[in-house]
């Protein structure tokens, strides 16, 4: 039985030693080049007395980081990625919270480092990743460490200003890799294109299977997601066939009209997840891509990434929203209604994960772990920690799970409970309008739309009135010409709350 995320590695360095696993298109690093580095680097960290701890990984979206990861657990410790585009203040919350003594930095990493009132030790990468490897003492951590153990930290967003620190271990993170890899099918022959920074959870979904099957993953340069056309060119000239993208990174190709004029045409598997992709927009990436498979995934950070899937094998009812499916294989998902019984078929619940996939909690803050990672309220007769996210979904005629919204979207508005999810899917049936994003303005008491597309706000308004009651109408529609993004590619919901893109 594997116990260890390092085993996928040091099968697939038998196997492909010169093939390229991750590169950012100029330059990469080969499996044994990977081997090698992530082992030296745990040497490093060992020689200097540093084992079950918080590594702190300050560098750029590199190949070279995901070493500084993998030599982390070499270590036996645990990487907590930052990122040089990160607010100084957010690092320095993150570094109190995990009480890193050591950090690893590249050139970028270190001219940061007399902004950051860190005191602990630091190695540079280029050094720490060329230390003679210490096979004995690599061998004794591998045989103290545990399934259970964790091997990374990444920082959520804290609703009161303080990021939480999500702490996953080797189980759920080998649960997760084999089942996403069973349910779309990655090979060796797999070539993805990474979009999200390293310091989430979510590239997992490419870095992982590519040391599992000696795949080949690109890093893709965050400022190409401003350039649709050199994006695809960029797909197209590294051949990438696969994408597990946020679905902002698809909508910004098709809205523009790229699918047209320089389709990806390597593209034989494209997953989306973590936002609604609109029918519109999805539409548009099935026709240009008639050939390739299409999945929906579902599952948050708390839940080592991906939960659930939906493949796209059949076609859309009309005004159909797309299915997030079902879980995985071993993932119990639990949707409650507000009496704390099981949701019947079509009725809404709040949505409860079960199984392996549930990570270990928030780090070093117990309140907080309390709220979210609970015992399973079905089940009394023994401890049982299910994490309770906060999603609303139902189950449709299909038997498959639908997103319908976070809890705290839903409102209270005139007297009438409103899902803003449905306000954003009635504004996505209208032609000219190529993304949109409904918020809440608690001070003033009413609803605000955002949204990119040539429509006018008053055609807009018209539009809609069609289609939702005079409650759920917004107070304005506003149309930008981009709408902002998070660091990892979503929509920026809190940053259009508080009414300041204007």
């Amino acid at each position: 039985m594997q116990t260890n995320v390092l085993e996928y590695l040091e099968h697939t360095v038998k196997r492909f030693p010169d093939k390229l696993a991750y590169s950012n298109g100029r330059e990469g690093l080969t499996f044994s080049e990977l081997f090698a580095a992530s082992r030296s680097i745990g040497s490093a960290l060992l020689e200097k007395g540093y084992y079950g701890e918080a590594i702190a990984i300050l560098m750029e979206k590199h190949p070279h980081e995901i070493a500084a990861f993998y030599g982390s657990v070499y270590a036996g410790c645990f990487y907590v990625p930052l990122d040089p585009d990160m607010p100084v203040q957010r690092m320095e919350k993150i570094l109190e919270s995990v009480g890193a003594r050591a950090m690893i930095v590249d050139a970028k990493g270190e001219k940061l480092l007399p902004k950051l009132s860190f005191g602990g030790e630091v190695f540079r990468y280029d050094s720490a990743a060329t230390v003679r490897e210490d096979p004995i003492a690599l061998t004794s951590v591998r045989a103290r460490q545990i399934d259970t153990d964790p091997i990374y930290i990444v920082f959520t967003s804290g609703s009161t200003g303080v990021p939480k620190g999500v702490a996953a271990c080797h189980r759920s993170v080998i649960d997760y890799v084999e089942t996403l890899c069973e349910a779309l099918g990655f090979s060796e022959n797999t070539v993805f294109a990474n979009q999200t920074p390293l310091f989430f959870d979510a590239p997992l979904k490419e870095l992982m299977p590519v040391i599992k099957f000696g795949s080949t993953a690109y890093l893709v340069p965050k400022q190409l997601f401003l350039f649709p056309m050199k994006l695809c060119d960029f797909l197209n000239e590294h051949r990438i066939n696969t994408v597990c993208w946020v679905v902002s990174a698809l909508t910004m190709i098709s809205s523009l009209g790229v699918l047209e004029k320089n389709p990806p045409k390597y593209l034989h598997t494209v997953a989306f997840g973590s936002e609604v992709f609109p029918i519109r927009q999805y539409e548009l990436w099935r026709k240009a891509l008639p050939e390739a498979t299409f999945f929906n995934l579902y599952g948050p950070t708390e839940a080592t990434g991906m939960s659930c899937y939906w493949r796209a094998d059949r076609t859309l009812g009309e005004g159909e929203a797309i299915p997030i499916g079902n879980p995985f294989r071993n993932t119990d998902l639990i949707l409650l209604g507000e009496d704390g019984k099981r949701a019947l078929d079509g009725e809404v619940g709040e949505v409860y994960l079960r199984g392996t996939c549930v990570t270990l909690g928030y780090f070093n803050n117990p309140e907080k772990t309390k709220e979210a990672f609970v015992q399973n309220p079905l089940q009394k007769a023994y401890p049982e920690t299910v994490y309770r996210t906060g999603d609303l979904a139902y189950r449709n005629s299909h038997g498959e799970l639908v997103f319908v919204s976070r809890k705290d979207s839903q409102i209270k508005h005139m007297g009438h409970r409103i899902e803003l999810g449905e306000i954003e899917a009635a504004a996505a049936e209208c032609k000219e309008l190529s993304r949109a994003c409904c918020v809440y303005d608690g001070v003033e008491k009413r609803i605000l739309l955002y949204y990119t597309g040539s429509v006018s706000p008053e055609e807009l308004l018209c539009f809609l009135r069609n289609y939702l009651p005079r409650y759920m109408i917004p107070a304005m529609c506003k149309r930008l010409e981009r709408m902002p993004l998070t660091p990892n590619g979503k929509l920026d919901r809190k940053l259009l709350a508080q009414n300041t893109v204007l």
